[in-house]
């Protein structure tokens, strides 16, 4: 309720959203991320984890960027090719180096990294006319799919990391003391981008 009066607003299923709905959701994920972690100088905090068994702010985003970077090459090859097979295209493996700079980064150098795939894979889908959305992979190992379908999963999937993240944050006190621009709940931002 805001000043006496029933919020109705209704988030809009993703199925119903406009490709440039999409993303902008998309785009938003990024500047969500910057609101809740930039005013947060105690890197502790988005380090380690509130809970046992419960992944820390830093492992839920190095989890969004490592998702990226599988999805964005699917993305890719849909767009300039012709029904292509995406059990074919390389696995994203993470090295020994790339793994050893996880344990050290600060969780902002990870935020840095998935914006920039981020920024990737929402340029490509600007480029894309609509009817693009619609061109189709191949795949045994999950589904066959479409950029359109890819698309929505990769913003449902940003809707679960966040929360995830924004209940890490409420858990771990690292949002004591921080302005309240800046602890704004997910519905709320959601609501930004409909």
């Amino acid at each position: 309720m805001k000043g006496g009066m029933v919020d109705t607003t209704i988030e809009k299923p993703v199925s119903q959203l406009t490709n440039d709905s999409i993303i902008i959701r998309l785009l938003y994920t990024v500047n969500h991320l910057s609101r809740w972690l930039s005013p947060i100088h105690e890197d502790i905090k988005l380090s380690r984890s509130p809970y046992r068994d419960e992944a820390s702010v830093k492992d839920l985003v190095i989890q969004m960027r490592d998702h990226e970077l599988q999805i964005y090459p699917r993305v890719y090859a849909m767009a300039m090719q012709d029904r292509p097979n995406l059990d074919a295209l390389p696995p994203v493996v993470r090295t020994e180096a790339d793994v050893a700079f996880d344990r050290q980064a600060r969780v902002f150098e990870i935020m840095a990294e998935f914006r920039r795939l981020r920024q990737s894979t929402t340029s490509l889908l600007r480029t894309l006319p609509d009817d693009a959305w619609n061109r189709d992979g191949i795949s045994r190992a999950s589904h066959d799919t479409t950029i359109r379908k890819t698309a929505e999963r990769l913003v449902l999937d940003d809707q679960r990391h966040l929360g995830e993240i924004d209940r890490a944050l409420t858990r771990s006190g690292a949002r004591a003391g921080i302005a309240q621009a800046s602890q704004a709940a997910l519905a709320d931002l959601l609501r930004l981008a409909q």
